[in-house]
């Protein structure tokens, strides 16, 4: 396990470096592929020694090696979240199946299982960066994401025969579709169509995992956006009319839901006495 753990984070790793460059070109309209990498100040490219993820940042001390602009630490720091956050969903979902409901059903299932939730981590810093960036969640990101859960967990459902995850993954992401298309027509500005766009494909998955992590993943998204605004009404960092992008919170809520959606809901039916 330690070692699929040092393996997937260091995948995590070269993703994080990748996503870097997501972040900074879709915004921007631009091409994620070319040209390569340069430095923007002074254009020179960046050679390959010097775009290791982490490691380059710490030998060059954050800084272009042509021109010694200041690199900043957010591209380091997205590299190392990516590798462990990549790390934590391999060993999870390796440990954890019985845990999340999710079957096993062989090795090739397993792979798929990982490498979905894997696609859901990389999609999350993305998306989640750039809304914070930005305060938009682009549809050349979230678009085809839909496409990419559904080939992944039809494959998974056609080797296991297990049809049923993949109608509910079916309902949850009409369900939180629907209920996100609501919130924005009835509070024009309140919630974007880039939001809905999300609850969908956030939907899909929490839903393929079962009614208790689709619950718990929907609901934390705004038991931890609204927990957020208060503390920023206290602290005097905003005020009763400010908007926070709520992208972010969608991603974190839904992977609440991920890692302990079932644990919670199970929790709160023994405790109402329903279970």
């Amino acid at each position: 396990m330690a070692l699929l753990a040092v393996l997937v984070g260091v995948l995590g790793l070269a993703i994080g470096s990748f996503l870097n460059v997501v972040v900074y070109r879709i915004p921007l309209l631009r091409s994620i592929v070319s040209p390569p990498s340069a430095c923007p100040t002074c254009g020179t490219r960046i050679k390959a020694y010097d775009n290791v993820p982490v490691l380059s940042w710490l030998v060059l001390r954050g800084k272009c090696r042509n021109c010694a602009s200041p690199i900043s630490v957010r591209y380091p720091l997205v590299e190392l979240g990516t590798g462990l956050f990549f790390a934590a969903v391999a060993v999870w979902f390796s440990l954890a199946g019985g845990i999340s409901t999710v079957s096993t059903g062989g090795v090739a299932t397993w792979i798929l299982r990982i490498v979905a939730f894997l696609f859901l981590a990389a999609v999350s810093v993305a998306l989640g960066l750039i809304d914070l960036d930005t305060r938009t969640l682009p549809n050349r990101i979230v678009l085809p994401s839909y496409v990419v859960a559904i080939v992944l967990f039809g494959t998974t459902s056609v080797l296991t025969g297990d049809y049923g995850r993949l109608l509910g993954a079916g309902i949850g992401m009409a369900a939180l579709w629907l209920a996100y298309l609501a919130m924005a027509l009835a509070y024009p500005g309140g919630m974007g169509f880039g939001d809905v766009k999300l609850a969908g494909l956030l939907g899909f998955y929490l839903g393929w995992l079962g009614w208790g992590t689709l619950i718990v993943g929907g609901f934390a998204a705004f038991l931890l956006g609204g927990l957020f605004s208060i503390g920023l009404l206290v602290a005097r960092k905003a005020g009763r009319k400010s908007s926070i992008p709520f992208g972010p919170w969608m991603l974190i809520g839904a992977w609440v839901g991920v890692f302990f959606g079932e644990i919670i809901a199970a929790g709160y039916l023994s405790l109402v006495g329903l279970s």
